[in-house]
């Protein structure tokens, strides 16, 4: 009974920002509020893992370090240029998704070779 309650006051909300004038552009302020504090959440971890890792990445090849950074920028351009992408139709869509996954094999790739033992 408490879900369908919760439930009910969710989509009571959703309704009254379809519905009500003006609705829409709250909706968008709401979303564009939502992805600004997941962006910077993510920005507040990898500090936090760059801090405590920080010898770790110090002590990489420079090979494995390049791989690495790399990877992230990748990934981090690909996120800003999601809207482009997207708008550009399906090719876009999947360009999004090959470089998202280039982005993680570069990732996973620097994750293997630290954690290779020679």
């Amino acid at each position: 009974m408490q879900f369908a309650w919760k439930f009910g006051v969710i989509a009571l909300v959703a309704l009254l920002l379809v519905v009500l004038p003006g609705g829409g552009n709250a909706l968008d302020v709401v979303l564009t509020l939502l992805t600004i504090a997941f962006f910077a959440a993510i920005a507040i971890l990898v500090a936090r893992l760059y801090r405590q890792y920080r010898l770790d990445i110090d002590t990489l090849s420079s090979n494995i370090r390049l791989a690495l950074y790399g990877a992230l920028g990748l990934a981090v351009l690909t996120f800003t240029a999601t809207d482009r992408l997207f708008d550009a139709g399906g090719a876009g869509v999947l360009l999004w998704f090959a470089l998202l996954g280039l982005a993680s094999y570069g990732l996973f790739w620097a994750w293997s070779r630290y954690r290779r033992y020679e």
